[in-house]
């Protein structure tokens, strides 16, 4: 069976905590763009993780991936389905860290959505070599890593020359 045949067929278990983080509390259940809505909810607890300075921002960031090895490839080894279209808890860790230190303002956070988006979707290299070539758990979240790391980059030049 094909990834997105499987990842169509393949149902989480919603009483599962592993299945509910892995599925981003269920906004990786969306038919259309499982990624995008994923990434939208992760916006939730960005508000309210926000309000941390850096150091205890960073903390929640690396605990956060750390954790997420776990969960996503837990997920995935249950649904049978390497990293799964649903699997979107890594798309909250790459959201968190392109908003490390962003400036004040919506207009800031919506910059960071969308470059992250663009990224995650368009996987330039090392991104798409790491999507492809690192499984497990680790390679799940690796690429969401990349895509914000460069979103972070880009986020932050823009930052600093406007």
């Amino acid at each position: 069976m094909s990834s997105a045949t499987a990842s169509t067929a393949v149902k989480p278990d919603w009483r599962n905590p592993i299945h509910l983080l892995a599925f981003g509390f269920g906004s990786g259940a969306a038919p259309k763009a499982p990624g995008t809505f994923g990434t939208l909810a992760a916006l939730i607890p960005y508000y309210f993780l926000q309000e941390l300075s850096l150091l205890p921002y960073l903390a929640v960031i690396l605990v956060s991936f750390i954790a997420g090895i776990y969960i996503c490839g837990k997920c995935s080894e249950d649904l049978g389905v390497h990293d799964h279209g649903g699997i979107v808890w890594d798309e909250f860790v790459g959201l968190w860290i392109t908003l490390i230190a962003v400036p004040t303002g919506w207009q800031w956070v919506l910059l960071g959505f969308i470059l992250f988006r663009i990224f995650d979707i368009a996987k330039p290299w090392p991104i798409h070599w790491a999507d492809k070539q690192v499984s497990g758990g680790f390679g799940i979240m690796l690429d969401d890593v990349l895509a914000g790391l460069y979103s972070l980059a880009l986020l932050q030049l823009a930052a600093w020359y406007f």
